[in-house]
């Protein structure tokens, strides 16, 4: 297969049942066998290509794991309901009672309340570092770690993990670098990089239409195979099965994922740049004042440029907020959580998808109550854009 993400995707030819160029969608939550004894051989793991029951794997989300996981230069994958389904099944497939992590301190959200809040009446406790400083990250290590978990790109303030290194100390310490892809699909290959298991919520970039939630787990056969375990598995257990409906849409959606991200990024350094110039306080990396421009180029897939998020912080959250809802009004995004639709959307992250972390440590990490957070959308004429942006920050005093 080429060495090209997008190129392992666009390589893939399933045929429908009756000759569609789209598969055909597997609408069964059980399957018959013709013999007991395959029945059998199913449920032990040993029979190829045989279905039991949807919440072990179906034709159409086998379908959709398998173009992921070409995408990602992994050996196979499984997706899960959402992209929380997805991360929550690694964490507890690859820990148990008196486990230990060493996170990254900005993550989304949702996974940092599940680390903080709900991992540790499972005895999995976790530490959470500053995931750019590599001796902190060592430093952090104990013997009953399990693994290093970061995004990325983290959520919202946009730092780069230096992937390499992180393997290294990985591999050192014999635990799993598991990477938080999905502001970054095609952008890094997280596999390639030193990564041993890679996760996406497939809700944002991938999918692209905000039309539905979805996770996947790209990694090893073993690993994967350990998470469908009928006996012990995770992903089996927990039971955060996707429709398969939703499957068959999202790998339609897939297949224009490579025109989406450049035109996300040029549009995202196009605002970038000019806001910049304006003298506003912009991160995004594909900015030379971003801390991680050069190292983020040495990571990158160059085509796919520095992806579609950047913040701006214009100070406190009550400009922000006027500031998106002016931007709202004309009709210049949404005033919405999420990313990676094909309208820009905006928000507020310490009051939003950041919401679950304490004031004083979004404080600590550097998330100002003023960062307004931009998913950059599809627009044809970004110069368009920006000047009616423009005119909504000098409206609300932000210019």
């Amino acid at each position: 297969m080429s060495n090209k993400p997008a190129n392992r995707i666009q390589d893939l030819q399933y045929f429908g049942e009756y000759g569609g160029v789209n598969p055909s969608i597997s609408d069964s939550a059980t399957y018959t066998f013709l013999h007991a004894k395959t029945m059998l051989d199913t449920f032990e793991g040993h029979a190829e290509g045989c279905y039991l029951y949807s919440r072990h794997s179906s034709p159409s989300n086998l379908y959709l794991s398998e173009a992921l996981s070409a995408m990602e230069f992994t050996e196979t994958a499984n997706v899960a309901a959402s992209g929380m389904g997805a991360i929550t099944s690694v964490f507890l497939q690859v820990c148990g009672a008196g486990d230990h992590i060493v996170s990254g301190r900005t993550i989304y959200g949702g996974t940092y309340a599940f680390l903080k809040n709900f991992a540790p009446k499972l005895n999995i406790a976790t530490s959470f570092v500053d995931i750019t400083s590599l001796e902190k990250v060592e430093a952090a290590i104990k013997p009953n770690t399990k693994m290093i978990y970061c995004e990325a790109e983290s959520n919202p303030l946009l730092e780069i993990a230096n992937l390499p290194e992180l393997a290294k100390i990985a591999k050192k310490h014999n635990i799993k670098l598991v990477v938080d892809n999905t502001f970054t699909p095609l952008i890094f290959s997280a596999e390639k990089l030193g990564a041993d298991i890679t996760i996406h919520s497939l809700t944002k970039f991938i999918n692209g239409t905000n039309d539905t939630v979805g996770g996947v787990v790209c990694g090893s056969t073993e690993f994967i195979n350990s998470l469908r375990n009928v006996h012990d598995g995770a992903a089996m257990l927990l039971g955060p099965v996707m429709d398969s409906l939703r499957a068959a849409s999202i790998l339609k959606n897939l297949r224009t994922l490579h025109i989406r991200m450049k035109k996300h990024s040029e549009n995202a350094l196009y605002l970038a740049e000019n806001f910049e110039r304006d003298g506003l306080k912009v991160v995004y990396p594909g900015l030379k004042s971003h801390k991680n421009h050069e190292l983020f180029k040495s990571m990158y897939n160059e085509e796919y440029g520095f992806g579609g998020i950047m913040t701006i912080d214009v100070g406190n959250l009550e400009k922000a907020n006027e500031l998106m809802e002016l931007m709202q009004h004309e009709n210049l995004g949404y005033l919405a959580v999420s990313l990676g639709f094909y309208k820009t959307l905006f928000s507020a992250p310490g009051t939003s998808t950041s919401s679950e972390i304490p004031i004083e440590e979004q404080k600590e990490m550097g998330l100002s109550s003023g960062i307004v957070r931009m998913s950059v959308g599809l627009d044809n004429d970004i110069d368009r854009t920006y000047r009616a942006m423009r005119k909504c920050m000098k409206q609300v005093g932000v210019l």
